[in-house]
């Protein structure tokens, strides 16, 4: 599972930060989560395709997560694509879409599907991953969307294999794919017999804007990392007020703690922080969030893609476009 992050500013784009958008990369494709003015141009920038992405999913319809869908889906159209899109967001996200549809005349040479969000669990959404959506505290109805590796595969344990009697060759091929194996002296060997146990399914939770983090409580137990908006630092939250409800990275950062999330990703910065240079830097950001957070920290980057392992570790696999 990889993410790769197609804008990471609050409100309005900076010269080096898009308004909000990550993909979720799987084995059978990839989704968008929000979709921020400016997403498609910052998907030219990857080796993301329209043509493979399976779902996009809208966590509220303010501007910054939103305002990018009818030029995406537009473009989409122009590219040729047939296949069917699922759209999953807020109820009002279909007005929203269809009204800049009918106003603008575009007519898409593929089916759209729009999900409620209640609905996002829907079993036939996606094949290789299950969807859950958990409530926020935001100004208008917002979610985060969990995504949860539905198959886990099996590894051969060779300490069985050898207690067993299963010579090394073909027939641990065949144990590993599902299929018994007759042994020379004509037993069979079962590859629930041979079969380490099944490896922790991998978990990603994506929150739209929050202003309380502990509403995830329920949502990450199980998750091995969490992206969350960190707007603000405290001190600037403080001085700001409630009235935008949003997140401090402190705030954030001691949920995660509190919740032992292994991989915690902080986005959506507010444009006052610059990325190295101003009275307020991404510095400040990331030193508040390490002052509770001892565990593995990224402040996403525009096009920055992490990689969870199968083991539950997220690692950078390379540096963003200049």
């Amino acid at each position: 599972m990889e993410l790769q992050f197609l804008g990471t500013s609050s409100g309005t784009p900076t010269k080096t930060r898009n308004v909000a958008g990550v993909a979720l990369r799987s084995a059978d494709g990839w989704v968008l989560v929000d979709c921020g003015e400016g997403t498609q141009h910052r998907i030219l920038r990857t080796n993301l395709s329209p043509h493979t992405l399976r779902a996009i999913f809208i966590t509220h319809l303010h501007g910054d997560h939103c305002y990018g869908l009818p030029g995406l889906l537009a473009s989409a159209g122009l590219l040729n694509r047939t296949a069917p899109m699922a759209i999953v967001g807020p109820a009002p996200l279909e007005r929203y879409v269809r009204g800049v549809m009918d106003t603008t005349a575009l007519q898409l040479p593929y089916p759209v599907e729009f999900i409620d969000v209640a609905d996002a669990g829907r079993a036939t959404l996606l094949s290789d991953l299950a969807v859950t959506a958990t409530a926020l505290s935001h100004r208008i109805p917002s979610f985060a969307y969990g995504f949860t590796e539905k198959a886990v595969e099996r590894k051969l344990d060779p300490a069985r294999l050898a207690a067993v009697g299963v010579p090394r060759g073909p027939l641990w091929g065949a144990l590993q794919s599902g299929l018994d194996a007759v042994l020379p002296d004509g037993r069979t060997v079962r590859p629930a017999d041979v079969l380490q146990p099944p490896r922790r399914a991998r978990r990603i939770v994506i929150a739209g804007d929050n202003d309380t983090p502990e509403l995830l409580g329920d949502a990450v137990r199980d998750a091995h990392v969490l992206v969350h908006e960190a707007t603000y630092t405290e001190a600037v939250l403080e001085k700001v007020g409630p009235g935008p409800q949003h997140s401090s990275a402190l705030r954030v950062a001691r949920f995660a703690r509190e919740a032992a999330i292994p991989n915690l990703v902080l986005t959506h910065f507010s444009p006052r922080y610059q990325d190295s240079q101003g009275p307020l830097t991404l510095a400040d950001v990331e030193a508040e969030a390490r002052a509770e957070y001892a565990g593995n920290l990224f402040l996403a980057r525009d096009l920055a893609r992490l990689a969870l392992d199968k083991e539950g570790m997220l690692s950078e696999l390379a540096s963003p476009e200049a």
